[in-house]
């Protein structure tokens, strides 16, 4: 099988979906039956080529980017046009069986150009789905026909949670949507054998410090635990455009000595980050399936976050839900497992028994298996 994939982001480009492809191709590495091309972003300029895994290469079309974590209209713009021209030509040098885009926009784009020649499967991640990214409104109806001509014209669509899925079908409903999960991997990331009791609690966040990611209602929230007399310290991992904005809210609220902004932090030391904190919080708007979320339960953190996509799939047992998305509910759920230790290192152990049902082994088996049948049907 000779596969065609195309992610207009990929590390250390972009956020979960990059990373989430990247942890993808260490699976297809081992299918020494699978050839697999990538077609996706670089830092630098031209045209470079890596080889990921003797069947695995990759096809960096450099872009100028002012943030490694935020993409700006006019960069998509520049990516897709010179983008378009190299997946014209790798179609024409090669002979694929199929194409996977990551993101139905822009990604899948320039699949739908050439589908003609070559079917193409949608992996949807978030914010290619409206109603996704408050920040893309007017770009959703602006692009609405569009975005239903690439998603009806794939030969599959495939959500990786059961909430993305469920706010794709609204805008369409008649559209079969399948689910395949984020993975995690269980090696890098696991608990410690026995942690003591740590005082003040140890909350810890990870992710893009964006508008949708809601980082400052965990400052809120750390701030009700103090007025309330629990004990707890936050640490942010993360860069963004909100990160000038949080620090100075850090100041206005009096938790200099209780927040630690980190920044960027290298991939070999994240799974040591999660394993010195107790708790992980996250408080965004929507996520396709988080994959920081993932880690932590890996890692045996019971996982605080409010109402979004992949969380009833992933929190069951492993701590609490925050319907209400208020600030203060946010602290009370926190409050709740830093006032009871025996609840928390109960919830722990299930986090971790939780996290190893989603293998990155298991995605690469799923993927596999539709690639295999939109094959058949294509060559039936």
């Amino acid at each position: 099988m000779r596969l065609l994939m195309v992610n207009y982001e990929f590390p250390p480009i972009g956020g979960g979906a990059g990373n989430a492809h990247k942890f993808l191709l260490h699976q297809f590495a081992r299918q020494r039956d699978l050839h697999v091309d990538v077609l996706t972003s670089g830092l630098e300029p031209g045209l470079i080529q890596e080889d990921f895994a003797p069947n695995i290469r990759i096809y960096k079309v450099g872009v100028r980017k002012k943030e490694l974590h935020f993409w700006r209209k006019s960069e998509v713009v520049a990516w897709l046009f010179r983008a378009r021209r190299v997946y014209d030509s790798l179609l024409n040098q090669h002979s694929y069986d199929l194409a996977h885009a990551f993101f139905a926009f822009p990604s899948a784009w320039l699949c739908y150009r050439r589908v003609k020649q070559l079917p193409y499967l949608i992996s949807l991640r978030g914010s290619d789905v409206p109603g996704y990214n408050e920040r893309l409104g007017l770009d959703y109806k602006l692009l609405s026909g569009l975005f239903r001509r690439i998603w009806s014209a794939a030969a599959g669509v495939v959500a990786n949670s059961s909430g993305l899925r469920d706010l794709a079908s609204v805008f369409m409903p008649a559209l079969d949507i399948k689910v395949i999960p984020n993975g995690v991997d269980t090696d890098r990331f696991f608990p410690v054998a026995e942690k003591p009791a740590a005082s003040p609690m140890r909350l810890l966040t990870v992710g893009r410090l964006i508008p949708r990611k809601r980082t400052e209602w965990m400052l809120i929230a750390l701030k009700h635990l103090n007025d309330a007399g629990c004990e707890a310290s936050l640490t942010i991992a993360g860069e963004g455009p909100e990160s000038a904005a949080l620090k100075e809210k850090t100041v206005d609220l009096d938790l200099d000595d209780q927040v630690r902004f980190k920044g960027i932090v290298p991939s070999e030391e994240i799974p040591a980050l999660y394993r010195d904190h107790d708790i992980f919080v996250i408080c965004s708007a929507h996520e396709g399936m988080s994959n920081a979320m993932l880690e932590a339960l890996a890692s045996g953190l019971p996982v605080v976050t409010t109402a979004c996509e992949g969380a009833e799939e992933l929190i069951s047992g492993c701590g609490r839900i925050v319907i209400s998305s208020e600030p203060a509910d946010i602290a009370a759920a926190l409050q709740e497992l830093i006032d009871d230790p025996q609840q928390h290192r109960a919830i722990s152990s299930v986090a971790r028994q939780r996290a190893e049902e989603f293998t990155w082994t298991a995605v690469a088996e799923a993927y596999l298996n539709e690639y295999k049948r939109i094959i058949g049907e294509n060559i039936s």
